[in-house]
């Protein structure tokens, strides 16, 4: 039908309204969307505790006083300033240098405030990410941080370290969208842990390493020039390989922000290394380092009988704060990257041979805790048999995962009393030897060999310094007891973490720390498209379908209790698979420093906060 007249020219008329009417609700409808609201924090677990605008965190003290130097000792070596690539021993303390565009509150479980970035928005589906930093942020030199080096350090962390690489594979692109914005964008939806994990990364200087590329500080290498940063403190002075001293910065951009009142409040801190934990004792016996952080049962109990500490100038402490966030399993961690320990019985076998209750009593005065989960001591820790939601996660994988996980609670082998240690021990050596027989292996004579092959089964253990040699010692000796010839070798830190990254081992005495809110860290440490890169901390290169499949629910998970209850699931379906033989832990910080410090009455809930909410209390 032709239209004319009056009504023509109606169309006529209207038609470019009409038309811009269906361009809005057919090719953008994101513009009729609200735009998500910038935030001044965020939180995985329920909301952020400190409202827009607070004061400061209230574990601080607002009035502590600055000034003081605090000595400090460190384990080990160092030859790299770099904490970019995965290369060489990095220094400790560079997080003093270096900011992140969000800073977590040491109160709470998984909250973070704005640093660098003054705000943070994102959609309901977190698809992607915002960060807007602060006007006022500046680098050392006096030069302002600009979205230009977020992206430049997002990018050159993923192209020179495999590890960050992994951990950031769901970022697809970093942009900048605005004059002091940038944008994180995901392949992925309603994975709740992304924007947490792109606002940690440590943000570098574009100018400052460009200039120097291809010179001493080029960004893919090891150096040891000290770098420029945005932080509180800046590097004063190394000494390679033996110590380092940062010193506060007079001006630094950032000291009255909320998240920082009350931080910060030594003029200078000085790291000095050591290759010998007890020369590092002391050192700190002997007034040369004001802070020491035990790790040894015996010293705890026996060696703190000199002058200083009976006469008070010593205070010793056993805060449980840094343990109320984080579960952990420490272990010997066998490489099923060699053939030998492949099979979960003998993987079984090998823990029948550790003798806790034994070492615990002779060895740790009886100060530790045998450890029974990939998240102990926290909610997340699986116990008894499956129930409820966990068990509907772990029956939706029935028949991938081991059978056991819904007939049988998890449990280690328990060594025995005093009185009747040397019996337990021969029946847990049968049993060993019992699965050792079921996997394929035999005692010819004073050997557990291949039935099939005769090829004795000999390993051994890589140890990071002689501190844990004293427990794998007893161990290896049980081994012997049924043929296992085990050797035992003592690396320094820097060969350790070499062989260690390039998978090296036979077996090592390593560990995972879990916080509260896992998510996409898991996939580090236990999926499989980690478990033959180089550098990752699958260290036992676990490859398992249903494991991936459980990482990926962590990831996705909509609420607290389904994630509660895949981290269960998870934790009873790796300690089915026996891929780790558990030890021991002990769930309270046992610290001991010189008088000279002080520190807020009431510690930050889920830390010591130490150093930075410390100070120095003008003893001498």
């Amino acid at each position: 039908m032709k239209v004319t007249g009056g009504l023509a020219k109606m169309i006529n008329r209207t038609a470019p309204f009409m038309l811009a009417i269906a361009w809005l609700l057919t090719s953008t409808p994101a513009l009729l969307a609200e735009e998500p609201a910038w935030r001044h924090a965020t939180a995985i677990v329920g909301e952020p505790k400190y409202p827009e605008g607070f004061a400061r965190f209230d574990y601080v003290n607002p009035d502590a006083p600055k000034g003081g130097t605090l000595r400090l000792s460190e384990d080990g070596s160092f030859d790299t300033l770099n904490p970019v690539p995965a290369k060489g021993d990095l220094a400790v303390g560079l997080g003093l240098v270096f900011e992140t565009l969000m800073v977590s509150s040491e109160d709470e479980i998984s909250a973070d405030y704005g640093l660098l970035a003054e705000a943070v928005r994102y959609p309901d589906d977190y698809s992607w990410v915002s960060y807007r930093l602060r006007e006022g942020a500046r680098w050392h030199d006096g030069k302002p941080v600009t979205p230009e080096d977020v992206v430049w350090t997002f990018e050159q962390t993923v192209a020179n370290n495999p590890q960050r690489e992994f951990y950031y594979r769901h970022v697809t692109k970093a942009e900048i969208t605005g004059p002091r914005e940038i944008t994180f964008t995901f392949d992925e939806k309603n994975n709740l842990e992304l924007p947490k994990i792109v606002g940690e990364l440590l943000i570098l200087p574009k100018h400052w390493w460009q200039e120097r590329d291809g010179e001493t500080a080029a960004i893919g290498e090891t150096t040891l020039e000290p770098p420029l940063g945005s932080g509180p403190y800046r590097i004063a002075n190394v000494r390679p390989g033996e110590s380092l001293t940062y010193e506060r910065v007079a001006d630094y951009w950032g000291a009255d922000l909320n998240v920082n009142i009350g931080r910060n409040n030594f003029d200078r801190i000085t790291y000095t290394y050591f290759a010998d934990r007890n020369v590092e004792f002391e050192a700190f016996k002997s007034d040369n380092v004001d802070f020491w952080q035990e790790n040894e049962a015996k010293r705890w109990v026996n060696a703190y009988d000199f002058p200083a500490a009976t006469e008070g100038r010593i205070i010793r402490e056993t805060p449980e704060n840094a343990y109320r966030s984080s579960g952990v399993l420490v272990g010997f961690i066998p490489n099923l990257r060699r053939d030998k320990f492949k099979d979960p019985r003998v993987r079984r076998a090998l823990n029948y041979a550790y003798n806790f209750e034994d070492q615990n009593r002779n060895l740790f005065f009886g100060q530790y805790d045998r450890v029974d989960s990939f998240f102990f001591g926290t909610e997340l820790a699986s116990s008894g048999l499956p129930q409820g939601q966990e068990l509907d996660i772990l029956k939706s994988l029935e028949g991938e995962v081991p059978e056991s996980v819904f007939t049988t609670p998890y449990e280690n082998p328990v060594g025995g009393t005093e009185q009747d240690v040397q019996a337990n021990m021969r029946s847990n050596l049968r049993e060993a030897v019992s699965l050792f027989r079921e996997a394929g292996y035999t005692l010819r004579g004073n050997q557990m060999v291949n039935e099939e092959t005769g090829e004795p089964f000999t390993f051994e253990i890589m140890l990071n310094g002689p501190l844990i040699e004293k427990v794998a010692l007893p161990f290896a000796q049980n081994l012997r007891r049924i043929g296992v010839d085990v050797s035992i070798r003592v690396l320094d830190s820097s060969q350790f973490v070499n062989r260690l990254r390039s998978r090296d081992f036979d077996m090592i005495y390593n560990g995972w720390g879990q916080s509260l809110s896992p998510g996409n860290e898991q996939a580090e440490y236990w999926g499989s498209r980690a478990a033959d890169r180089e550098g990752s901390a699958n260290y036992a290169g676990i490859a398992d379908p249903a494991i991936d499949e459980l990482v990926r629910k962590i990831a996705f998970a909509k609420d607290r209790e389904t994630l509660i209850q895949t981290a269960r699931a998870l934790d009873r379906v790796l300690l089915a698979n026996h891929f780790v033989i558990p030890t021991y832990t002990l769930r309270n910080s046992r610290i001991a420093y010189w008088d000279r410090l002080s520190h807020p009455e009431e510690l930050p809930y889920y830390s010591l906060g130490f150093p930075g909410v410390w100070w120095f209390n003008g003893k001498p």
